[in-house]
């Protein structure tokens, strides 16, 4: 006969037979979700710059470098991109603009995890027509906002609280990620991370593996289990001299991630107060980048070819003169694709960003101390480590993204070197983000506010907080008397004590309720409260405050637990409130 299972393991049990099929299902319309928006892009841009230009962007692992045909169009077909992507967008579902990452963590935390059902599909068009016209974006926002919004959609349709909704959604996010990047675990770990800029949802993460490995297992069974970047060169971490070349590079990154942030905010502020029809900005946006892209098309689209030619250290391809260029054409390509109201991630054109300063700090560190001290001998390890530096640095996710580019790549070797990079980044970028809706930690969301709350509460005792040097009023008193202190001082109750002994308390609503002419005969023992409601040092304020709403009274006596009538002190609402909201700041402030 089996036995029973106890309390715990039943939970367990509940847990899994909840979050099991739900992962699951969201996996699965990840991964197919990452299929069909791969196809459309390729279909899309062998449609727009193929059929239009006669030239096709490079890509990994082993990218094709070819002439455009005709350079002159790649102008109109941008814009003509952009044009297209602002009315379906603009008519059908002005959420979809931007990056769609970012629109997921404002779900979340603003929105309950809610996300209209029709966002996916129109993302997915969107976005597939913005990167396939040469606009300079990425996968990742698109794959996020389409398992995302579905996971929105099941926990409307299994009527999800709210609670459960926001972790479906926030689970979707790294599982669009996870399978478009083919980096499942990277992916999981920074839909936790990615929702903040210095904490993390811990409670996503067992949902968020479920659903991004069977999304990466759909999404490769199709496209293939090799990673997306060729690591040609086998490099590992001996050396611990050279972190004084990584940590230059970390530093750069940092400084530079300043700037991206800034002009793609900047470039997004202009367009928006611009008096421009809101259809036509992004087809400005995309006028602007294909005009930078006529003498650099390497801006063009995704750029992962010319990250891969950067990796293998193919100068002859990309000359060293042009990764110095694409990082600042690549950020003001970037910002006027998805600034003006384009729709695509940014993810991608950070790691393109990262993966230049990688290359170009080698090749000065290199040539500059080629006698000694000499760096690694391929670019890969910086470009790879320039990689997960940016974007550690600018989206606030180091931990996630050193994984994800490790899977990106292939390679776990350099670890060491990626820690001390991002770490420098992260610290230099400061508060600045790509994702505007991240917020600092859990406790500054609505979603953990009101828990938060409580458990400092909690955590706070009424020693704490009460005031310890208290006005008393004996019971012989006239109310007269008391009523005239009590409204002159502005207090709401006194404690009644007599022989220094707590007998009962007044308030300011029982001495009002005498008549004015019965005030000098009446004494405050025929009018106070002598059934005490009282709390103790030791209580915690949750308690105390507790007693306050639940008994509908302003203020608690203090008393001590051994002699209850002995009186130490008073409590009121407006003390609880005031050193929660000190604490909360000490908290905030690292106090």
């Amino acid at each position: 006969m089996m036995k029973s299972l106890k309390p715990l393991d039943k939970l367990k049990a509940s847990y899994l037979r909840k979050w099991v099929p739900l992962s699951v299902l969201v996996g699965i319309v990840a991964g197919l979700g990452a299929i069909i928006f791969d196809e459309a892009v390729t279909y899309a841009t062998d449609f727009f710059l193929g059929f239009g230009a006669g030239y096709i962007p490079p890509s990994p692992p082993s990218p094709i470098v070819m002439l455009i045909e005709r350079p002159y169009m790649i102008p109109l077909i941008t814009t003509l991109g952009g044009l297209l992507s602002g009315i379906i967008v603009c008519k059908l579902a002005p959420e979809a603009e931007g990056h769609g990452t970012d629109a997921a963590i404002d779900s979340f935390h603003h929105k309950k995890g809610e996300i209209r059902s029709r966002i996916p599909l129109i993302k997915l068009i969107a976005s597939a027509i913005t990167i396939g016209s040469g606009g300079s974006a990425g996968k990742e926002g698109p794959a996020a906002q389409i398992s995302a919004g579905f996971g929105s959609v099941i926990s409307r349709l299994l009527r999800l609280n709210v609670y459960d909704r926001r972790i479906i959604m926030a689970a979707g996010i790294g599982a669009g990620i996870g399978a478009i990047f083919k980096a499942p675990f990277g992916g999981a770990l920074l839909s936790s991370e990615i929702l903040y800029k210095r904490d993390f949802e811990v409670e996503v993460l067992i949902p968020a593996f479920i659903a991004s490995i069977t999304g990466y297992s759909i999404f490769a069974s199709v496209k293939g289990w090799s990673p997306i970047f060729v690591h040609v060169t086998t490099y590992t971490f001996t050396h611990p001299w050279e972190l004084i070349f990584y940590a230059i590079l970390g530093i750069i990154c940092g400084l530079i991630g300043i700037l991206y942030v800034k002009v793609f905010y900047k470039s997004k502020k202009i367009f928006k107060e611009s008096k421009i029809w809101k259809i036509l900005k992004p087809t400005l946006g995309g006028l602007l980048v294909g005009l930078i892209a006529m003498p650099l098309p390497q801006v063009l689209g995704t750029s992962y070819g010319w990250l891969q030619l950067a990796i293998s250290g193919d100068f002859a391809l990309l000359p060293i003169e042009i990764m110095f260029l694409l990082i600042f054409a690549k950020i003001m390509t970037t910002a006027l694709t998805i600034g003006s109201g384009g729709s695509g991630g940014v993810f991608a054109p950070s790691l393109v960003i990262g993966g230049m300063i990688g290359g170009v700090t080698w090749y000065i560190c290199r040539n500059l101390f080629y006698l000694f001290l000499l760096p690694a001998p391929s670019p890969a390890p910086f470009v790879i480590v320039g990689m997960m530096a940016f974007f550690g640095g600018v989206g606030k996710a180091p931990i996630a993204v050193i994984l994800m580019v490790g899977e990106m790549t292939g390679t776990y070797t350099l670890l060491v070197p990626s820690i001390i990079a991002t770490i420098l980044a992260y610290r230099i970028t400061g508060d600045l983000s790509i994702y505007e809706s991240q917020i600092s930690t859990r406790a500054d969301s609505p979603v953990h506010r009101a828990g938060f709350s409580v458990s400092l509460l909690q955590k706070l005792k009424v020693r704490d907080a009460m005031k310890e040097d208290v006005l008393t009023v004996k019971p012989e008193e006239k109310v007269g008397d008391v009523a005239k202190m009590m409204v002159y001082r502005r207090i709401g109750g006194l404690p009644v004590v007599k022989e220094d002994k707590l007998i009962g308390i007044v308030t300011l609503s029982d001495v009002l309720q005498v008549p004015e002419e019965a005030r000098e005969k009446t004494m405050i023992d025929e009018i106070m409260s002598k059934k005490l409601i009282v709390t103790y040092p030791d209580e915690s304020l949750y308690h105390a405050f507790g007693k306050i709403l639940g008994y509908e009274v302003g203020r608690l006596p203090v008393v001590d637990r051994a002699h209850p009538e002995r009186l130490l002190g008073i409590i009121t609402r407006g003390e609880i409130v005031r050193k929660h909201e000190m604490e909360v700041r000490l908290l905030l402030e690292g106090g």
